[in-house]
């Protein structure tokens, strides 16, 4: 758990977010009103019902979900206008998302996979890097398996080297441990805050265990597309 994180700069700005979607039955409002600031080098859970908006104002927060009004700002930019392009290229050099499914691509191998974000950055030691990160999850006799030659806690291990092997400002976790058992999340979540806090990179997590969200710094609660209470 990271100390002293309300004397940082803020890494990220969420002002008044709301985002309404067109339906048959109607437009339906998923966020509403939602404000929120997470500090440098600071973790941060957030838990709610089913839904509730947690994973759609993850997807904001990423530049995956357009918003209908407000403001997002990460690492000293406003997102909220950015082209579809410049925001590829903004998460490729600030962020890193790992979701309950792995999304790895199934015809690289593991190290490919992870190196896949440094290559489109053009850097030139690309799987220098990834070996080094796929040694740091524990994964460094396992670089030339492919996905479906992986367990699922591998593949999850994969997607958090992936995630953080450009050391990223922000890393938006949503339920990463969604499709384990119980003692291979708790070592995949072992790893997550342990590189964050050695990366220094902020961590935005969703999930539904609260025992796992009290790991972080602060505690968010959503309900109907609002941050209703706040834990610290």
């Amino acid at each position: 758990m990271q100390q002293g994180a309300k004397a940082r700069a803020d890494i990220v700005r969420v002002d008044k977010v709301h985002l309404r979607l067109d339906s048959r039955a109607g437009a339906v409002d998923i966020l509403r009103g939602v404000n929120l600031r997470l500090k440098a080098g600071e973790s941060l859970g957030l838990v709610g019902p089913s839904g509730s908006g947690k994973s759609t104002l993850l997807m904001a927060m990423a530049g995956l979900e357009r918003i209908t009004s407000g403001a997002i700002n990460v690492a000293g930019r406003d997102i909220t206008n950015l082209s579809e392009d410049e925001l590829a290229h903004f998460r490729r050099d600030h962020m890193g998302i790992v979701f309950q499914s792995f999304h790895l691509v199934p015809t690289m191998t593991a190290v490919e996979n992870v190196a896949l974000p440094l290559e489109l950055a053009y850097h030139k030691d690309a799987l220098e890097q990834a070996r080094g990160m796929l040694a740091a999850v524990g994964l460094d006799h396992r670089q030339q398996h492919y996905p479906a030659q992986l367990s699922g806690g591998e593949q999850q291990r994969v997607a958090l080297a992936r995630a953080l092997v450009g050391k990223p400002n922000l890393l938006l976790a949503d339920e990463p441990t969604g499709n384990l058992d119980q003692k291979t999340g708790e070592q995949i979540m072992d790893l997550l805050f342990t590189l964050s806090e050695q990366f220094g990179t902020t961590l935005f997590l969703i999930t539904h265990d609260a025992s796992l969200a009290s790991r972080c710094d602060r505690v968010l609660h959503m309900r109907d597309g609002k941050l209703v209470r706040t834990k610290t």
